[in-house]
């Protein structure tokens, strides 16, 4: 895999930093995603030391030339990318989440990320994408957004996005369904970073597990699916 090429999104800390160096581990260049230039840069330098191949894409997903602007610097870094794992995310404010008193304003900056911003960066970097023999898109997602398990906090901005980022991934998998693009969403489970307030039972390398998998599947793996490291997720 030494010349195949990943692009994480929110790639400068916590699960996306352990994705990153999970996938540069199994001989990926690493494009580190990231707002924050300085962020951006300590985790390349990060992954750099650890004798992984990686450099930094300066990305906000909720900004459609920051997005643009991603996808030229790949192009010409790398020529095409194998890899895409929309990661960045946001919780909104947990206290402005109860249904029957929701500020849209918070569902609102919440879908902007957690959903737009996963479609304006896959649509962008799709023409990379089919430029690769095996390529892959991995969405993260939660099982919070499951209809079926309905597990976690109540938050009426939180949950029902990544209910849309699943929905939204079976249909990108509906219409890639006769290309070798093969679309996943994963759960990587409740886990310690600075997004659960570090109260998660799971590390980021832990977590990271069932992304890296989908990033890696053979050809004839599964499509438009929703998995954690047990298998399927109900919807």
């Amino acid at each position: 895999m030494s010349n195949k090429t990943a692009l994480i999104t929110g790639a400068n800390k916590g699960i996306g930093l352990a994705i990153a160096e999970g996938l540069g581990t199994r001989g990926f260049t690493v494009a580190v995603g990231a707002r924050d230039d300085a962020r951006r840069e300590e985790a390349v330098e990060r992954l750099r030391t650890n004798g992984i191949n990686a450099f930094g894409v300066a990305l906000d997903v909720t900004d459609d030339e920051s997005v643009a602007a991603a996808a030229k610097t790949i192009e010409a870094t790398t020529g095409r990318l194998d890899v895409l794992v929309n990661n960045a995310g946001i919780s909104g404010a947990f206290d402005r989440q109860t249904p029957s008193t929701l500020d849209l304003d918070v569902i609102r900056t919440v879908l902007d990320t957690n959903v737009f911003g996963v479609i304006r960066v896959t649509n962008a970097m799709l023409p990379l994408l089919r430029r690769a023999d095996s390529p892959r898109i991995v969405n993260m997602s939660s099982n919070m957004g499951s209809l079926a398990l309905q597990t976690g906090p109540q938050l009426a901005a939180y949950a029902p996005s990544k209910t849309m980022l699943n929905s939204i991934t079976a249909q990108y998998a509906r219409e890639l369904a006769g290309t070798n693009v093969i679309v996943n969403a994963a759960c990587p489970g409740y886990v310690a970073t600075d997004f659960t307030g570090f109260q998660g039972q799971r590390t980021p390398e832990q977590g990271a597990a069932i992304a890296i998998r989908l990033a890696t599947l053979p050809d004839d793996g599964p499509r438009g699916g929703f998995f954690d490291d047990n298998g399927e997720v109900p919807w």
